[in-house]
């Protein structure tokens, strides 16, 4: 199943018309919500895309005054079968586990912009190809260690796909039992964005050379290697001209983190949750929940367009228009955790910000 193909324009208005089209909210209230953004103390759309947030933030919470409640940002971790191969990533596979320990002692930089940002961060061993020291706090959802090589056979059989999603699931359930109503996804993956790029490839039926880049830092030999290696997976999976469901295309060239994302994405939608979409691979896991219910994408705000090759394509795909446009390329959700602080302050405003009526100042004639 693929998503409606879109214009090669990203339309913020249009995404927004969207949104608001697919939310049973009485239209009173929608007007209610403009005419509130409007009477503020400034001249109309002087806040640009901050209204456009605030407004979406109203709408997903059916209210006047919405609120950025105890944000999370949630890595998921695992490892992918053929990064043990070297075809498709410049770093070795153990880099994954290592940076995870990394993100237990607060030197990566998703540990920097949650702590600094105030946002609680959650890590998620999806499976990670090593076991884990216990004495880390982490939420264990270990399947297995990593996925097995697509280029040989299927990363996962369809049992491995449905526990994923479904602990994708309880994950953010238990989340929400904090209070959170604000979450973003992150990973943690050697060879990730080999998955995310055939994912993409499938969903959007683009050739392959437009949804490979350079992930972790592949020079134009490497990245040549990459695409090479990533049209033979392709060829052998019948991804290109096939229509595949999104769980049969999982268990073919997922990985765990990507599965367990994407069920994390529909309970998110299914809680009425803000969910800040971070880069590459994060759109690639939107893309299947999106296929999987069409009523996830309302709830997102896209924090960022990725340096990485084919995000702006999956964003403009999706009508979508990110908040930050920073050359970034990292994932571990840091783009989600820099663009938080944007939706605090869009709500912020709607909430405190004096209207002309009540700051006795003269609206425009």
């Amino acid at each position: 199943m693929h998503l409606p193909k879109g214009n090669s324009v990203s339309k913020d208005v249009r995404f927004r018309s969207t949104i608001i089209k697919k939310f049973p909210m009485p239209e009173s209230l929608q007007k209610l919500i403009r005419e509130k953004i409007e009477n503020k103390t400034k001249p109309p759309g002087a806040l640009g895309v901050l209204e456009a947030i605030a407004l979406q933030a109203g709408i997903i919470q059916n209210t006047l005054s919405p609120k950025v409640i105890n944000p999370h940002i949630v890595v998921f971790a695992a490892d992918h079968g053929i990064a043990a191969t070297g075809l498709v990533n410049p770093y070795p596979q153990e880099v994954t586990a290592q940076m995870v320990v990394n993100f237990f002692k607060g030197g990566a930089a998703i540990n920097v912009f949650c702590r600094h940002n105030k946002i609680a961060l959650a890590i998620v061993d999806a499976g990670v190809k090593v076991d884990l020291d216990e004495s880390f706090h982490f939420i264990d959802a270990k399947i297995r260690k990593g996925t097995d090589n697509y280029l040989t056979g299927n990363a996962m059989n369809i049992d491995e796909v449905n526990y994923a999603i479904e602990k994708g699931k309880s994950i953010v359930e238990d989340i929400v039992e904090t209070g959170c109503n604000t979450i973003g996804f992150g990973e943690m993956g050697i060879g990730n964005t080999s998955s995310a790029s055939l994912i993409m490839h499938h969903m959007l039926q683009l050739p392959l050379a437009e949804c490979v880049g350079r992930g972790t830092g592949a020079n134009d030999e490497q990245l040549a290697q990459k695409i090479k290696t990533l049209q033979s997976v392709s060829d052998f999976h019948h991804l290109f001209g096939m229509d595949i469901p999104v769980y049969e295309l999982l268990s073919k060239i997922g990985g765990f983190e990507i599965a367990m994302m994407t069920g994390a994405y529909l309970e998110a939608a299914r809680q009425n949750m803000i969910i800040v979409v971070d880069g590459f691979i994060a759109t690639a896991a939107l893309l299947l929940a999106q296929s999987i219910s069409n009523n996830t994408l309302p709830f997102c705000v896209f924090a960022h367009a990725s340096g990485e090759q084919g995000h702006q394509r999956m964003l403009d795909h999706l009508h979508a228009k990110p908040i930050l446009h920073l050359n970034m390329r990292l994932g571990e959700g840091t783009g989600a955790a820099l663009a938080i602080p944007l939706i605090q302050n869009a709500v912020n405003f709607l909430n405190e910000m004096a209207s002309f009526e009540s700051a006795q100042v003269s609206s425009k004639v």
